[in-house]
């Protein structure tokens, strides 16, 4: 099993578009995938097809059903907030240790390719203590960062690379998907990027873009 976690720089960058989009591509050539999203926030039990889960199990081709939405995302919050927040909420937290034994059972246990999709951003808070951060350092497995084109991109980019260099995940791909608002040229974006992520393979991927796309992406997993 060849594991990978799908993080961004915020949230609604687009994780679950490319982490969609990578299942999707890989079905299409035939190669076992499987997906994760273990911890969802902003989660609408009545509209199960349009949440995060939802549009991953629609990529690998299950039914969206209470039990599927239950198998790959078994920490799901009503509000739209970070993890804790929502948590805390609804009188629930985070078992750090429970997540990460999760993840690891799932990597030895599937084969082919397997995508597991982060929540918010890197440095967003899971529980009183850990942050997605340590989620990815305790898994240990290659990351691909993802990226907008909007305004203050560049600085949200660089540090949260940075942070992730520093805590020793290793960053396979950034990914710079292009935001709705458009504030800030695509090519532009990402030739700054290429000035200070030296050797890190940035790769771009259009608004609305189809399978096709990832072409690029997966050929670097």
């Amino acid at each position: 099993m060849s594991a990978f976690f799908v993080t961004g720089t915020g949230t609604d960058v687009g994780k679950t578009f490319v982490a969609a989009g990578l299942v999707r591509y890989l079905r299409a050539a035939g190669k076992p995938v499987w997906a994760l999203k273990p911890v969802v926030s902003g989660f609408d039990m009545t509209n199960l097809r349009a949440s995060d889960p939802g549009v991953l199990l629609e990529a690998m081709g299950h039914s969206v059903s209470p039990d599927c939405i239950a198998r790959i995302s078994h920490w799901r919050f009503a509000a739209p907030l970070s993890p804790d927040m929502a948590g805390a909420r609804e009188s629930k937290e985070i078992d750090f240790d429970a997540l990460v034994a999760f993840c690891r059972e799932e990597i030895s246990s599937r084969r082919g390719t397997l995508i597991i999709e982060g929540v918010g951003g890197v440095m967003v808070p899971l529980d009183t203590r850990h942050t997605m951060l340590d989620w990815m350092a305790a898994l240990d497995i290659p990351a691909i960062l993802v990226a907008g084109t909007y305004l203050g991109t560049l600085s949200h980019t660089l540090t949260a690379f940075d942070t992730m260099a520093h805590a020793g995940v290793t960053v396979v791909a950034l990914v710079v998907n292009e935001s709705e608002d458009g504030a800030v040229p695509m090519q532009d974006t990402v030739a700054t990027f290429g000035r200070f992520v030296h050797g890190l393979p940035v790769v771009t991927i259009p608004r609305g873009a189809g399978t096709a796309s990832f072409a690029e992406l997966a050929g670097l997993l």
